[in-house]
């Protein structure tokens, strides 16, 4: 005698209308003129700018060869940090700061 398999998962209606409203971390934000210097001026969403940020830090060199969580900043993340080193974790909190809706 064979058991029933579980009926088949349909799509959530949910995942559609998430898919036509974007959530937070997808929401296109103004980034500030600082950041601007970095991603650009046109509106980004938020993991986008985290990525941008990110081919920036590589592309220059700025990670502490020592402690790789350490970004050592130049003169245009310099005003977007506001000190000159910073974690790899509070750069999201900065970042934040620069970014409007």
């Amino acid at each position: 005698m064979l058991l029933n398999s579980a009926p088949a998962k349909t799509a959530k209606p949910a995942a559609k209308s998430a898919a036509a409203k974007p959530n937070a971390l997808q929401q296109p934000l103004k980034p500030s003129a600082e950041l601007g210097a970095i991603v650009g001026t046109s509106p980004l969403p938020r993991g986008e700018v985290v990525s941008k940020v990110w081919e920036y830090i590589k592309k220059h060199n700025l990670q502490n060869p020592e402690n790789k969580r350490e970004i050592v900043a130049d003169d245009k993340l310099k005003k977007v940090f506001g000190k000159d080193k910073c974690s790899m974790f509070e750069m999201n909190k900065h970042l934040a700061a620069h970014l409007k809706a």
